[in-house]
C-alpha cells in the first residue's frame, strides 16, 4: 500500500485572494513566511490547529484547502 500525502491548494488560493502574500498568510495564521513555504512546497503537513487557522482564512472549508493523494510505490 503506498503512503498517503497530505497535499493542498494554498499557493492558488493565496493569488485569487487578491494576491495575498506568504509573509500576509503567516502574519493571519501565526506562523513564519519559511513554513507557509514548506507548505505550500509539501514539505511540511500541519498540524490541525494550523491547517484549521489556515481554512478560516481563506473563508473556506479544511476540505476546499487540503486533500490526501496517495503516493504510488
Amino acid at each position: 500500500m503506498g503512503k498517503s500525502l497530505i497535499s493542498n491548494h494554498i499557493r492558488k488560493l493565496r493569488f485569487n485572494q487578491d494576491e495575498m502574500t506568504q509573509q500576509q498568510l503567516a502574519d493571519l495564521v501565526g506562523v513564519t513566511r519559511q513554513t507557509i513555504v514548506a507548505l505550500e512546497q509539501g514539505k511540511y503537513s500541519p498540524s490541525l490547529e494550523l491547517a484549521f487557522r489556515i481554512s478560516r482564512a481563506f473563508k473556506i472549508p479544511l476540505e476546499d484547502v487540503f486533500f490526501i493523494e496517495d503516493e504510488q510505490v
